[in-house]
Order: C-alpha cells, then sequence, then structure tokens
C-alpha cells in the first residue's frame, strides 16, 4: 500500500448501539438486574432497563441499509437492525465496503459523555457500570478487530479526580480519547470556566496523559430552538451553534494556556461556521479585552477567569489545539487556508441518519479531489492517526471508491 494511499479514511464519529450483554457479562452476577439491560415489551420493542427508567433506542440511531424514505424516530427493535450497529465484527464489513479503515464511536443508551450514570440515583454503582463500559470498549469492541477500533472511555462527570483515575487507569490500557460535554451546564454540572477549578484534575490528567478531549454535537443533552415553536428540522440544522459555542468557550477559557498540551475535538458539529467565528472572536478580543481586563462587567455577564488576554493568539491556539470534524461540508473544505488543513478530521456518523454510508469514501473523496494528495491524506486518516497517536491496520481489501 501507498503511503499515500487515498482509497480509506478514519472516521472520527461514529456509533454503538451497545450489545444486550454488555454489562450484565461484567457486572457481579448479583448486580445484573439494576445494570443496564435489554427487556422487551409488551410492544415487542426492546428497551434499555436501568434506574428505574426505560430507554428504547431511536430508528434514526440505526438507519444503516434503510433508505432515506424509510427514516424514523420511532423506537427499533435488535432484530430489525444491521448487526454492524452492535456487532464489532460486523460492522468490519460495513467498514470494509464504506472504505473506513478505522472508526472511534460514540455511545448510545448513555449517553455521549456517560450522562446517564452522571444522573443515576446510585453513582457508586454508576461508577462500577462505567469502568465496565470502559473495559468492554477497549477489550472487546476495539480488542475485536486490533487497528481497526480507536477506544473512547467514559468519565464520572460528578467527581473529577474520580474521572482523573479512570483517565489514569483506562491511558495504560490504550484509551487515548474520552467523552466530554460540549456544555456541561445543562447537566447541572460546572462549566469549564468555574472559578473554583472544579475540572482542573480531569484537564491536567488529559493533558498529562495526551488524552484528547472529545465533545460530540448533543453531549449537554439539549437541542438547540431558535424559537419554542420552531421545527424540528430548522433547530437541527442550526445545531452547529451549539459547537461554534463549545469552541469560543475554550479559546477563552485560558485552559490551554493553562495545560499546553490539551487537545479537543468537536464531533459532528462541522466546519464551515469556523472561518466566521475565529474572525469575530480577533475583533471581540482586540477591542473589548482592555475593560474585561479591569474585571468590569457587563450586566451579569462575568469577566474573563484564567487567561492572559494580551497574549491569547486565537489563531495560534486554536492551530494547536482545535480539531474539526466533518461528514459533509464543502464551504468548510473550502475555507482549509482559514482553518487549516492539520486541524482537520472526516467522520461517517454510522449508523445515524446523517451518516454517509455505504458511500463514505466516495463522498468525502468527492468534496475534497482538488486538493493536493498530502493535505487529502491529512483529512481521511493522516490528522487523526497523529492527534489519536492511533496506528491503523493495513486494510484488507480495496475500498471501492
Amino acid at each position: 500500500m501507498s503511503a499515500l494511499s487515498l482509497d480509506w479514511l478514519i472516521s472520527v464519529d461514529d456509533h454503538i448501539l451497545e450489545p444486550g450483554n454488555l454489562w450484565t457479562d461484567r457486572v457481579p452476577r448479583a448486580d445484573r438486574e439494576r445494570a443496564p439491560h435489554l427487556e422487551m415489551g409488551a410492544d415487542g420493542i426492546d428497551c434499555w432497563v436501568y434506574d428505574g427508567k426505560r430507554f428504547p433506542s431511536s430508528g434514526l440511531s440505526a438507519v444503516a441499509g434503510k433508505s432515506k424514505e424509510e427514516f424514523s424516530p420511532k423506537p427499533l427493535p435488535y432484530s430489525e437492525m444491521r448487526a454492524g450497529c452492535y456487532d464489532a465484527t460486523a460492522r468490519l464489513e460495513d467498514m470494509n465496503r464504506a472504505g473506513i479503515l478505522a472508526s472511534l464511536c460514540f455511545p448510545t443508551v448513555t449517553r455521549f459523555c456517560g450522562q446517564l450514570f452522571s444522573e443515576a440515583s446510585d453513582r457508586d454503582f454508576g461508577l462500577v457500570c462505567l469502568k465496565a463500559y470502559n473495559d468492554w470498549m477497549i477489550e472487546e469492541w476495539c480488542g475485536a478487530a486490533p487497528g481497526r477500533y480507536i477506544p473512547l472511555v467514559l468519565i464520572p462527570l460528578w467527581d473529577p479526580k474520580l474521572a482523573a483515575a479512570e483517565l489514569e487507569r483506562c491511558a495504560a490500557k490504550g484509551a487515548t480519547t474520552f467523552a466530554f460535554s460540549e456544555n456541561p451546564a445543562p447537566l447541572g454540572l460546572p462549566t469549564i470556566h468555574d472559578t473554583g477549578g472544579y475540572w482542573d484534575p480531569v484537564m491536567a490528567a488529559a493533558n498529562d496523559l495526551d488524552m484528547v478531549v472529545s465533545m460530540h454535537v448533543g453531549s449537554s443533552s439539549t437541542v438547540p430552538q431558535i424559537a419554542p415553536d420552531a421545527p424540528f428540522l430548522a433547530n437541527l440544522a442550526w445545531g452547529a451553534t451549539r459547537t461554534s459555542g463549545a469552541m469560543l468557550s475554550w479559546l477563552f477559557s485560558g485552559m490551554f494556556q493553562r495545560y499546553p498540551k490539551l487537545k479537543i475535538a468537536l464531533s459532528e458539529g462541522e466546519i464551515g461556521w469556523m472561518p466566521y467565528f475565529l474572525e469575530r472572536a480577533e475583533q471581540v478580543l482586540d477591542k473589548q479585552r482592555h475593560w474585561v481586563k479591569k474585571g468590569m462587567k457587563w450586566g451579569d455577564h462575568a469577566a474573563s477567569h484564567h487567561i492572559d488576554l494580551d497574549t491569547l493568539d486565537i489563531r495560534e491556539t486554536f492551530r494547536e489545539h482545535v480539531f474539526g470534524c466533518f461528514i459533509e461540508d464543502t464551504h468548510g473544505i473550502a475555507s482549509i487556508d482559514v482553518i487549516g488543513e492539520d486541524n482537520i478530521m472526516c467522520e461517517t456518523d454510522y449508523p445515524h441518519s446523517d451518516s454517509t454510508w455505504p458511500n463514505c469514501i466516495r463522498t468525502v473523496r468527492g468534496i475534497i479531489a482538488h486538493l493536493p494528495e498530502q493535505t487529502q491524506y491529512k483529512i481521511l486518516r493522516g490528522n487523526a492517526e497523529r492527534l489519536y497517536r492511533f496506528t491503523p491496520a493495513e486494510p484488507p481489501v480495496l475500498a471501492g471508491v
């Protein structure tokens, strides 16, 4: 295989519909009934049951193999899902078909950054279940095909010291990234601007361990609303506002000044909006930093904390610490000179309704074909390999392009 083979991509945002035995195989026998487990309802629909709640799987989370005309948010039983949704070995066949050399997968029932366990009535047992998920992710999902999956782990959001310890434990087992919230405030947690440094143990550990902070759109458990009665499709199309807010929040947080090795990946947020918000951030910094430095407030808006606004360089900070991820974003690629070819990665969102599967490699190649081969290679896989310190397996077959 050529060092610059453009026949394969690494997707940094896919999803797992957790197999029914994930927790029951890993927690003590006496705890199996209170661990997350599948039960079939009278309507024949599988539901996850945990902590007194039931969670059916949305049909939009498992559309692989269906036409757009068949998409539906109605609950979908596992028996009607493509096996690649929940089985790591079956997933490989779908990856090979679409030119996906390796995949980083976010969870489903736990929600994107493990909110399920943070909200649990028994957090001690929630931690047991969270660790079981991480062990399963590393040992079974990724272990099923070494070099084909990048392990993404969860942290106990409710206890930063426990979270730091879990990062250390998982890093020792080969994990290089963890899921975090785009905005912890709606989860009832302090934000990254907390003056008491709530997240410092986590970010210090991530900095020391070279663990990437992966933030999926929707990991604040909220859907942005243009207006209370705005159509869902309008709100969904507007969703990148959450990701732009996360990027700006981090750029002005001081986290990157305090933790210089820290890096964040903004999953499923697309990238076309980045040039504007970088430009706007520079304008705001230039014109407003002087009164902010004096500790003055504008209404209820707090001044910036933990950051030296005089030395903050928006573009340099972005280039060194922020990675944008896209599924289909022609405008973003057209602005690659602003975003930077080293800060862009691709994703396929398998098996969700935004996915390009099974035309993944063809879709991305069609968007980036005008770029130099070296740049294409970076976007397709090189940047992901570097960021996640990941060595993929050799491609088993030639993907159809």
